[in-house]
């Protein structure tokens, strides 16, 4: 089995996924899923039904289904119908099982969160703030964690303004403000630190945060400046507001003699903050 493939287990029972560095997102075996939810002995079958049904009424689930290469059974490579995480839960949805209906139910609960967040945005960072905690993230790093998602959003509101696109084009600025501050691509960055669909922010240290965000602030103060009119002077505005950021990082580099870019993850941080509360509960227990 290749590195990028691998098995799940889901209600005890394995699930063949396959991971696309280019995409950056897990595929995920159809008839695995099917089988587990349905208890079907014939899970193929019952695909190829629910395929046809969805076929023939346009669903943009059948639209989505790719094909691709994965150990079978036999231990030969053959290919099966996948999907990516989105699809799945959409297909979930056309499967009349109880086994469903906790996806369902977290489904509609998150949709319902999401217009709740778009009547008071401040429940999203109530929301992010008990989700970081529960992860095991430091109360130092989550507030600073929640103010570059300020400053995130202070960034795209002005991109907006200045005719950007979402989706490809801002990925393409995020990349070059990146590339300037760091010296590495987001992609780069990511596999750096072993990264794969996790967020990048989710995964820097509190230097590398506030570096970012520094990149983040710099290129939104000198797109409101300059006001840049085509996407080719965005680049360029964003290649400005990531030197800036550099700079600082150079100037810190260069008084701690240490590099600033590292490849510690939230697992590693985590595990250094596990390992400096007991160091702390021992020494008080020895005083």
């Amino acid at each position: 089995m290749k590195k990028s493939d691998s098995l799940i287990l889901f209600n005890q029972k394995q699930v063949r996924r396959h991971w696309d560095e280019e995409k950056e997102l897990w595929f995920f075996s159809v008839v695995d899923i099917i089988e587990i939810l349905t208890d079907t002995t014939i899970p193929k079958r019952y695909w190829s039904d629910l395929k046809s049904k969805l076929k023939n009424e346009g669903s943009e689930v059948y639209e989505n289904i790719v094909r691709l290469k994965m150990i079978a059974h036999d231990d030969k490579m053959r290919m099966t119908d996948v999907a990516d995480t989105e699809t799945i839960l959409r297909l979930i949805q056309s499967i009349p099982s109880p086994k469903a209906e906790p996806f369902k139910l977290w489904l509609a609960k998150t949709g319902y969160e999401r217009i709740e967040e778009t009547e008071d945005p401040e429940l999203s960072f109530e929301r992010a703030m008990k989700t970081y905690l529960q992860k095991g993230y430091s109360a130092k790093w989550i507030n600073q964690r929640l103010k570059s998602i300020e400053v995130r959003n202070d960034l795209t509101d002005e991109w907006k303004e200045r005719g950007v696109e979402e989706g490809l084009e801002f990925a393409i600025l995020t990349n070059e403000i990146t590339k300037a501050w760091s010296g590495k691509s987001v992609k780069q960055y990511k596999r750096f630190k072993d990264l794969k669909k996790e967020n990048l922010r989710d995964n820097m240290t509190n230097l590398e945060l506030v570096l970012n965000m520094l990149a983040e602030a710099s290129t939104t103060e000198i797109s409101k400046k300059q006001k840049p009119k085509s996407f080719d002077e965005n680049i360029g505005v964003a290649n400005k507001g990531g030197f800036a950021a550099k700079q600082a990082r150079v100037e810190i580099e260069k008084q701690t003699g240490e590099s600033i870019i590292t490849s510690k993850n939230a697992k590693n941080l985590q595990l250094e903050k596990t390992d400096a509360l007991i160091d702390n509960e021992e020494e008080s227990e020895n005083n």
